[in-house]
């Protein structure tokens, strides 16, 4: 795959002095590819947030390097440029809407772009449609859910056509309906779209879901892999007070009790039918002692 975000040996401190300066990210290695959907997971003050607002240059390394495309983040002269291709979802929606009727919230940041009119109505429709809220194109935000806010300002983003969203804790402030909403709308833009896609979540279950899980603890990275790899490593994640999807725990405890079960189980379904396939041995089993 192409790549498209490159960190290298990133450091950032908050404290601006040198004396006794303690470090959010800690020499972060990274490569997100095009067209690629990650999930970045760790506990509160693992350095997950801080690492999103890097990569639209809200923030700049202390030392180390961010490339966007090939651009370094910290070339003043190319973050317009730079944010552009990477579009930023904050946690709560009601931080990032400003207009008080959704189609004008979600062109707004187009209009800050100096696109022609005619095309910022065709962004607008489309992006709407994307997120499945084009119905609501003449509401106030004021009346929509927060899963709903949360496609809108999702929508603003879209509409602004970038290569990539960096989405920090979406579904942080969301009741699960709104959490599923986001998601699938999360999903659809990058399988359908190919937009780069990068979650930061502290939900497990939303890591699942993606091409590649990065966890990160003391802001380091500690392990970076597929969802599979990532979260059977239980007893490392652990050692680390890191949590791993409900469905993975069960299957866990369950083997640790010596019942004889696969590993790499990351949801309910798959859950279910280990679950299933154990009772029918044991079953057989039993039977044929009997017998």
């Amino acid at each position: 795959m192409e790549e498209f975000i490159k960190i290298e040996n990133v450091y950032f401190s908050y404290d601006e002095s040198e004396e006794g300066k303690s470090f959010a990210l800690s020499g972060i290695d990274l490569t997100i590819n095009r067209g690629e959907f990650v999930a970045v997971v760790g506990h509160n003050g693992c350095g997950k947030s801080t690492l999103a607002k890097h990569l639209n240059s809200l923030y700049i390394p202390t030392t180390g390097d961010i490339f966007v495309d090939g651009i370094n983040t910290k070339d003043d002269d190319r973050l317009f440029e730079i944010r552009k291709k990477v579009g930023l979802v904050l946690q709560n929606p009601d931080n990032q809407i400003v207009a008080g009727i959704v189609e004008e919230d979600v062109a707004f940041g187009c209009e800050n772009l100096g696109i022609p009119s005619k095309e910022i109505r065709k962004r607008v429709d489309n992006a709407l449609k994307a997120v499945d809220m084009y119905e609501y194109r003449t509401h106030s935000p004021d009346k929509l859910s927060g899963g709903q806010k949360q496609r809108i300002a999702i929508a603003g983003i879209i509409a602004m056509e970038p290569e990539c969203i960096v989405l920090d804790e979406p579904t942080a402030m969301l009741d699960p309906q709104g959490r599923e909403e986001v998601m699938t709308t999360i999903t659809r833009l990058n399988k359908e779209l190919g937009i780069t896609i990068v979650l930061i979540t502290h939900y497990m279950e939303e890591a699942v879901t993606a091409d590649r899980v990065v966890m990160m603890d003391g802001g380091k990275v500690l392990l970076s892999g597929k969802p599979k790899e990532v979260f059977s490593k239980v007893e490392l994640l652990r050692k680390h007070r890191l949590n791993v999807p409900q469905a993975t725990e069960l299957i866990y405890r369950l083997k640790g009790c010596g019942y004889d079960l696969p590993g790499g189980i990351l949801n309910e379904e798959e859950c279910v039918q280990a679950l299933l396939e154990c009772m029918k041995k044991r079953g057989e089993r039993s039977v044929g002692i009997k017998g």
